[in-house]
């Protein structure tokens, strides 16, 4: 407990100190903005000063200086603007692309962009004489502006490889533990078995009555299967061509025969053998699982039915109840490891049952349908032969 309690601190930890450096790079990158963004201000304000050296220039000015000023801004977009007539009038543009000269409203559009992007900067060309200097981010600007947002994209991306990679080994580890138990509980199962036998050997002796003995000797018989269920549980399975309607059949009637008498059974199938790669012991187990989760959502009362359908490549075992139906946002959910809507449920019945059908059998198994209160049909598929 100690030990889970460190992991989830340590864990903890880490998210802070990720959170807290993803919050220090976007400060900084929001800060680099700023001051690139008061470069560019300061640059502006300098370029006007230099329009109106130029245009207040005599013979004896020296404007080498000021030209050269305006010459070396070669990425910030300018518009520069007067009054007439009430309205905004565009001067004199540099740095912008000749489709946006030639087209009068897109001129217009980013004129009022710029507006939005920048205070203008007043230009007194003379006492009456007023222009305006509208300016819009450079093209380093609008790519440090973006640039948060992609590092926000690339943690995240990052985070979901990392947890991608943890959950995939945390599930790794877990099936290498439920593995090492099942086989460990085949073993420990294997003991009292043998005595049984023996047991049984005994009782012919005594002459105990030959109906008892058999009937020992079924429930004998199942407990071996059970243990070589568990066997081959973390291991690859032997795969035969079997009858899969025989198979089921096998299951479905010595599950019918101990079942309660308040359950309707029904059985259909087709007439004739079709044959699928099964393990026997495993695909046993599922009909199984299938068949006692049906009952146990009919709380050992109502119909069960048992469907084997062919459909082209495939062979579909649908298994429906009366019970008490699945919610849709958990039909994904209920062959996730420890889920149980019961109280006493270890809810390891339907993931056992996916991992068999899915892994070892190389099938699909899904809640078909189900409704609240009339019951649900979960459907195993199979490649034929």
């Amino acid at each position: 407990m100690q030990i889970s309690d460190n992991r989830t601190v340590t864990r903890w930890i880490i998210i802070i100190i990720s959170f807290l450096i993803l919050l220090l790079i976007v400060w900084n990158t929001y800060y680099l903005f700023q001051t690139f963004k008061a470069e560019e201000r300061a640059k502006m304000e300098l370029w006007a000063a230099s329009q109106i050296t130029l245009n207040n220039a005599t013979e004896n000015t020296d404007v080498d200086l000021p030209l050269e000023i305006i010459s070396n801004n070669t990425t910030i977009p300018i518009i520069l603007t007067e009054i007439k007539n009430g309205k905004d009038s565009i001067a004199k543009e540099a740095n912008i692309s000749e489709d946006i000269v030639k087209d009068t409203v897109k001129m217009r559009d980013l004129l009022e962009s710029m507006k939005r992007e920048n205070a203008p900067i007043k230009m007194e060309i003379s006492k009456n004489h007023m222009q305006y200097i509208y300016y819009g981010n450079s093209s380093l600007l609008n790519l440090l502006k973006y640039y948060p947002f992609v590092l926000v994209v690339i943690i995240l991306l990052f985070s979901a490889v990392v947890y991608n990679f943890y959950r995939a080994t945390k599930a790794g580890a877990q099936n290498r533990l439920w593995a090492g138990m099942a086989k460990e509980t085949a073993h420990q199962i294997g003991t009292p078995l043998s005595s049984l036998l023996g047991w049984i050997e005994i009782m012919r002796v005594d002459d105990v009555d030959p109906t008892t003995i058999a009937e020992v000797e079924k429930d004998v018989l199942r407990l071996q299967t059970i243990a070589d269920r568990f066997s081959k549980i973390g291991s690859e399975p032997l795969l035969e061509e079997r009858d899969i309607i025989a198979e089921t059949e096998k299951s479905f009637e010595y599950l019918r025969s101990r079942a309660s008498k308040q359950v309707e059974f029904s059985f259909k199938a087709p007439n004739h053998a079709i044959l699928v790669l099964l393990n026997p012991e495993l695909h046993s187990w599922t009909v199984e699982n299938l068949v006692k989760n049906a009952i146990d959502a009919m709380k050992g009362k109502g119909k069960l039915d048992v469907v084997i359908e062919e459909k082209d490549r495939f062979v579909k075992i649908k298994v429906s109840d009366s019970g008490k139906g699945i919610p849709k946002t958990q039909f994904r959910k209920v062959f996730e490891p420890g889920f149980t809507t019961k109280k006493r449920g270890w809810g390891l019945g339907l993931s056992l049952t996916k991992r068999i059908v899915e892994e070892y059998h190389k099938g699909k198994i899904k809640v078909l349908n189900s409704e609240i209160g009339k019951g649900t049909t979960m459907q195993a598929s199979f490649k034929r032969v």
